[in-house]
């Protein structure tokens, strides 16, 4: 599966969120999207998913213009988002989240292998199956989104903030989970994080955002050794670890 957007706009009345921004993902790629708070970032994978709607631009997806698309279509062709602050559905059972993922899909003979590898994956979440999505830490809430995800079978996922609110063990475990998805399923990700550090270790490419706008982009080697970047977005502590090699 190939992403390629050219030239997406966003606007919100009088604010434009997104200006002109264009990018690819590749099959099996993870590309990052960075920047800080208010830089359009979230908007961008909004307008992806059509939650949003361009006001300019196109969205292609394997070829195929999904710039009008309704957002359930495009879950259909394995295009899913997993939003900022999870979304899970906490009135709902954890395994009744599980099968809100699997909404769209036809094949739907393997589900129950599908969610077995998911309890499998996430221990925690089988031991609370059948409880409320409510009675989860922040990081089971994290972990049962992303197999809400995994249940639509997407080809490509995209992740918004998925560390937000997390402790540092927590947000070791998330990143692991998605370098494994990446890895072992060889799914496409395209990743929006304000943490730069564990972004780009993840990445094979990356673009920065600043008020709607690309101002930077390339493999995680060049963007760590650009001042602007490590003044930007890496701190102090990272600096440092670079500089000391």
């Amino acid at each position: 599966m190939r992403l390629e957007v050219n030239d997406l706009h966003v606007r919100y009345g009088r604010v434009h969120a997104v200006r002109g921004m264009s990018f690819t993902v590749a099959a099996g790629e993870v590309v990052a999207v960075l920047g800080a708070n208010g830089a359009g970032k979230s908007s961008l994978l909004k307008a992806l998913m059509g939650l949003e709607p361009a006001a300019g631009g196109t969205v292609v997806l394997d070829g195929a213009d999904i710039t009008r698309w309704q957002p359930s279509r495009r879950v259909r062709e394995q295009l899913v988002l997993v939003p900022e602050g999870r979304r899970i559905v906490t009135s709902l059972t954890v395994h009744e989240n599980l099968l809100m993922g699997a909404f769209a899909r036809k094949d739907t003979r393997g589900l129950d292998m599908e969610i077995a590898e998911i309890y499998e994956r996430f221990p925690n979440l089988a031991a609370r199956r059948h409880l409320l999505a409510s009675v989860l830490s922040g990081g089971e809430q994290q972990m049962l989104a992303i197999g809400r995800g995994m249940m639509a079978n997407p080809q490509l996922m995209m992740l918004d903030e998925p560390s937000l609110g997390l402790s540092p063990r927590l947000t070791n475990e998330v990143f692991a989970l998605i370098r494994e998805l990446n890895r072992a399923r060889g799914l496409a990700i395209l990743l929006v994080e304000q943490n730069t550090h564990k972004a780009l270790e993840l990445a094979n490419r990356a673009y920065v955002l600043e008020l709607g706008c690309k101002v930077m982009e390339g493999v995680p080697a060049d963007l760590r050794n650009d001042p602007s970047l490590r003044d930007a977005y890496l701190g102090r502590a990272e600096q440092r670890k670079i500089i000391a090699g």
